[in-house]
């Protein structure tokens, strides 16, 4: 996802002019499905069900095959997102060493729930199988950010430097 989308913006007329744009370079090509719902959330930073609609109908796909593709692959989203990502990991080897723990620490102090977005449109948290850190678990990224041994003490401290911005 680009890092330049207002991701916890509303759609705008803006952003489907250029939704527009993009599916008229695709018209009638279902094969380039993929292609365009990533070029779509690059854009608006999410994929909500209007979006979903005109790509269905401008590439002659029906619009389950749409949903499918959006809900089977991670990279996809239908929600907005938060101007930063929090990832936990919860791999078995960060989940034994307490990444249930901090996603509970998570949902307290910024009451949002795990997939969800905060109310000011700040953070967004998910949960994630692996981030390939494991001896370093638990790991938490901040967008690119990665924090190993993460311990309820620390998401304060951490989050700190994302909350100024």
């Amino acid at each position: 996802m680009s890092n330049s989308c207002s991701c916890h913006a509303q759609l705008t007329p803006d952003h489907l002019a250029e939704v527009d744009r993009i599916l008229e370079s695709y018209r009638g090509q279902p094969g380039s499905l993929i292609q365009v719902l990533h070029k779509a959330q690059n854009v608006i930073g999410y994929l909500p069900r209007e979006v979903q609609v005109k790509v269905a109908e401008k590439l002659d796909v029906p619009l389950t095959r749409v949903y499918g593709v959006v809900s089977f692959y991670s990279l996809f989203t239908t929600k907005p997102k938060g101007r930063h990502k929090i990832h936990v990991c919860a791999g078995t080897a960060c989940y034994v060493r307490g990444a249930n723990q901090l996603l509970n620490k998570l949902e307290e102090d910024l009451q949002v729930k795990p997939g969800d977005t905060t109310e000011d449109g700040k953070f967004s948290v998910d949960v994630v199988r692996c981030l390939g850190a494991c001896g370093l678990g638990p790991v938490v990224t901040v967008d690119d950010d990665v924090y190993g041994r993460v311990h309820t003490g620390k998401l304060a401290d951490i989050l700190s430097k994302y909350d100024k911005e």
